[in-house]
């Protein structure tokens, strides 16, 4: 297992834990979009996936791809990270995140902080440890 993937991922389930930071007045929609992590190496494309929201990966560093296939995962790209998410209003989402370096999935939350942030949380243990990070709206996926 390799460090490089799994920070950004437990950095994004970190953010998710702490919904007190998020606006009021935001909608579903307005999670959904494509939003890069703070390293710069993963993007993930949220969007609908039956009554709630999903993000699987749109693009990934060359260094983040050969982590994850170093990992087991024959390609990140395409991979779903963000699972199930529920909206609870003003921004704030539940749901499962899948980590790919450890191949396990964690509880999650996402709170929209803006319009061109989220803070993504990822916790273990019963919530125990959490790590968050916030992603940064893009228009569109590095080429």
């Amino acid at each position: 297992m390799r460090p490089i993937l799994l920070m950004p991922v437990l950095a994004i389930l970190s953010a998710l834990a702490v919904p007190a930071a998020a606006q009021p007045g935001l909608t579903a929609a307005d999670a959904q979009g494509v939003w890069m992590n703070p390293k710069r190496t993963v993007a993930v494309n949220t969007a609908p996936c039956g009554p709630g929201l999903c993000g699987r990966v749109a693009w990934g560093s060359p260094e983040a791809r050969a982590d994850a296939k170093d990992s087991g995962l024959q390609s990140l790209v395409g991979t779903q990270l963000l699972e199930n998410y529920r909206f609870h209003g003003n921004g704030v989402w539940t749901g499962t995140v899948y980590v790919p370096d450890l191949g396990r999935h964690f509880y999650s939350e996402i709170d929209q902080l803006s319009g061109t942030e989220l803070k993504v949380k990822g916790c273990v243990l019963g919530g125990l440890i959490c790590k968050s990070q916030v992603w940064t709206r893009i228009q569109q996926v590095p080429a």
